[in-house]
């Protein structure tokens, strides 16, 4: 397997943000299971290579599985989603996430197949997707890719010292309507008939 081609700004004038360039594998496989026989997730994320060209194409097909290869994914680290990052080298398994979505009508291949929309390495996105109601997947990242990651949080994450929560106690009182309260301490005279 070749190695993921890991690009910094510094190391290319001509780049805005660090970026590796990606192929997605998505694989069906065969599932037993009367009302549906096929499943498909994703399989793979590998280095792109330019002779995968641009197009999805099948892999592998046979009774078992099919294989296809979506190519040309750029995955970009931005600066001001350091902490989505970090939360995602900070897990014991980092990963890259990628939201895929059936065609609607069948355009590659005789039936729809999944097609890969986009690829990241950022834990914010993917919760957003998630929130979205998108299939989201996950593989792992390579020690390479991670090692890059983990470089660029370090130069670009500050982790927040966590405030002090201000006691309850000395939250201003609101009524329902959300009003200042008045709380009394003083003894009310009269009613209650005690002698």
């Amino acid at each position: 397997m070749s190695e993921f081609a890991l690009q910094s700004p510094g190391a290319d004038e001509t780049l805005r943000r660090p970026c590796v360039s990606v192929a997605v594998v998505m694989r069906r496989e065969r599932i037993d299971n009367r009302w549906q026989p096929w499943r498909w997730s994703l399989a793979d994320i590998v280095p792109h290579e330019d002779s995968f060209g641009t197009q999805p194409r099948l892999l592998l097909k046979d009774d078992q599985e099919e294989r296809w290869l979506h190519p040309g994914f750029k995955v970009e680290l931005f600066t001001d989603d350091a902490e989505g990052y970090y939360l995602n080298v900070s897990t014991p398994q980092p990963c890259f996430w990628v939201v895929w979505r059936m065609e609607e009508e069948a355009l590659l291949a005789n039936e729809p197949v999944p097609v890969p929309q986009t690829v990241t390495l950022s834990y914010h996105d993917a919760g957003r997707w998630l929130d979205a109601q998108e299939t989201v997947e996950q593989v792992p990242a390579p020690r390479d890719v991670v090692e890059w990651m983990q470089a660029f949080v370090d130069a670009h994450y500050v982790l927040e010292a966590k405030r002090r929560q201000r006691p309850q106690s000395f939250k201003p009182l609101q009524d329902r309507f959300g009003n200042p309260a008045r709380v009394s301490t003083d003894k009310k005279m009269g009613g209650g008939g005690h002698g």
